[in-house]
């Protein structure tokens, strides 16, 4: 994991607050802060993918996470992994839905694939919302931090999107270039 004091940890924190404050009218520290470290957990690929299976394969497909997180139907052994994987669920639909939408159709379109039939806003937001649930005992302090990003979960797209935009517009060479001129 990327350290709190780590540069790019203060990056996105101030991208987040910014774009969250200015964009889409959320000031909640709690959910600026969430997003700036989910940017930077995401950053390491095996943080992304995992979500393993029974046999150890790496889940990538929303609907399988969704199938490998029922505690009654799949595979998940406890409440506390449906918990797990639906935290990571909601994790990547709003990672991937806000940086990366265009990925999305591509991801639908690979065959043998069960999020093809998943909406992916829908599932994080469920998943977000399943989460809140888990509010007793160690979980009773971050619940209604979930239930928050489930409630606003399409204005924290929104605003992933507006931080990825202006990422894009970071790494452009005329705006590298204006910048340093202005400095």
């Amino acid at each position: 994991m990327i350290p709190e004091s780590h540069p790019l940890q203060q990056l996105f924190i101030e991208l987040v607050g910014r774009h969250y404050a200015e964009e889409i009218g959320i000031r909640d520290p709690q959910i600026v802060n969430y997003v700036a470290h989910l940017l930077a957990d995401f950053c390491e690929v095996e943080q992304l993918f995992k979500i393993r299976s029974i046999s150890g394969k790496a889940l990538s497909d929303v609907g399988e996470m969704l199938m490998e997180s029922s505690p009654v139907f799949g595979p998940a052994p406890s409440f506390d992994r449906e918990r797990q994987v639906r935290k990571h669920i909601g994790d990547y639909t709003l990672f991937f839905t806000g940086m990366f939408p265009e990925s999305i159709n591509h991801f639908r379109l690979r065959r043998n694939r069960l999020e093809g039939f998943i909406d992916w806003m829908k599932a994080g937001k469920e998943s977000y919302y399943i989460v809140s649930k888990f509010e007793h005992f160690e979980y009773a302090k971050v619940a209604p931090l979930f239930a928050n990003l489930s409630a606003h979960f399409e204005q924290c797209v929104f605003g992933l999107n507006r931080v990825k935009n202006e990422l894009a517009e970071m790494q452009h060479p005329i705006v590298r270039r204006a910048g340093e001129m202005l400095m």
